[in-house]
């Protein structure tokens, strides 16, 4: 099996600034760990292409585009209190936003069974209209969008640790793509709550999953089981897109979840199983301890070839977090509950 790996050296000139939590440093840290994982003679390098603008209308406010781009060639600053542009911010994004866009031409064309996007900056905090939480553009989405409007049903699977805001926002009433998010919760940016189950003709196609701080591996690996194969058995994708958060592992400084760079290996096993070979990409997200980062990128992207990587062994919470909003199986559980008619059992 071959991996594609995206990305462009262009990603590493956005600069929030000196002791930003989403730094240059975090591309390669996870281009390291790829290097690491011993998997090079199955990995595909290429050079993201832009996103058009007709591409990133189909998620973004031409508007709010424009402004973007004005901002950065007039030196950037900041949008919020956690997301700050530099000169070359708008170059960067719209690369990360067209990165997945490629990817989707590349395997079409047969280069590859998978791809894992080293992006920078994430996405998936980003709205219609507006920056947010470190995210200019939202690069799921706006794959996402694109592979809808050729008639695909796509299965949206988020495990960063913060819930992707945007993301659903932008698929809410929408039919054609299945969201599922595993976060911590309640946590920034304040969404993902069990009943944010979607509207119209998208209830239903929206299942969070909000956990407690403390939650391990062992109840990511429960809610894949039990909520997102089932729902993935009726909802019969024809593209898996994965938004690749890791800062769910227990070093990251910014989150409160207990999970290794194992875990995420058992993640990316169990649900590549959910798309055929060459419709399934991977989306860096969040991820700001650089060695976990590296370890947990590595274990991801050798899991995509079908080998074994574990740096660290998977992980096993029990009750931890049951004292700041449930145990974590009683969180599967309830959803399961609520999402049972639409899942097959």
């Amino acid at each position: 099996m071959a991996v594609l790996v995206g990305s462009h050296e262009v990603m590493a000139e956005h600069d929030p600034g000196l002791g930003h939590p989403e730094s240059p440093a975090r591309l390669a840290a996870a281009l390291r760990g790829i290097a690491s994982a011993g998997v090079d003679d199955a990995v595909v390098t290429f050079a993201a292409r832009r996103a058009t603008r007709d591409e990133l209308a189909r998620v973004h406010d031409p508007a709010y585009v424009s402004y973007l781009e004005e901002r950065c060639l007039s030196g950037g600053g900041q949008l919020d209190p956690d997301t700050i542009l530099s000169e070359s911010s708008f170059e960067a994004a719209a690369r990360a936003a067209g990165a997945g866009i490629d990817a989707v031409e590349r395997l079409d064309s047969g280069e590859g069974d998978a791809a894992f996007l080293a992006l920078r900056p994430p996405g998936h905090h980003a709205t219609s209209t507006g920056a947010m939480g470190f995210c200019l553009f939202n690069n799921i989405a706006v794959t996402a969008a694109a592979l809808v409007a050729r008639g695909e049903r796509v299965l949206v699977v988020d495990w960063d640790a913060h819930h992707g805001n945007g993301t659903q926002a932008a698929f809410y009433d929408s039919p054609d793509v299945l969201f599922v998010s595993l976060h911590q919760f309640p946590f920034y940016p304040g969404s993902g709550a069990l009943g944010e189950s979607g509207v119209g003709a998208g209830e239903g196609t929206t299942i969070n999953v909000p956990f407690p701080a403390g939650t391990a591996g062992d109840a990511y690996r429960l809610a894949v089981d039990e909520l997102i194969v089932p729902a993935a058995e009726v909802f019969s994708p024809t593209w898996l897109l994965v938004s690749a958060g890791f800062d769910a592992h227990r070093a990251d400084p910014l989150t409160d979840l207990g999970l290794s760079a194992g875990d995420f290996g058992d993640l990316t096993e169990r649900v590549a199983r959910l798309a055929p070979p060459g419709r399934r990409i991977l989306f860096l997200e969040g991820g700001y301890n650089l060695e976990a980062l590296s370890a947990s990128v590595g274990a991801t992207v050798a899991a995509l070839v079908g080998e074994r990587v574990r740096p660290e062994p998977a992980t096993s919470g029990g009750d931890l977090g049951a004292e700041r909003g449930g145990r974590p199986a009683e969180v599967v559980a309830a959803a399961r509950a609520l999402h049972g008619r639409h899942l097959r059992t």
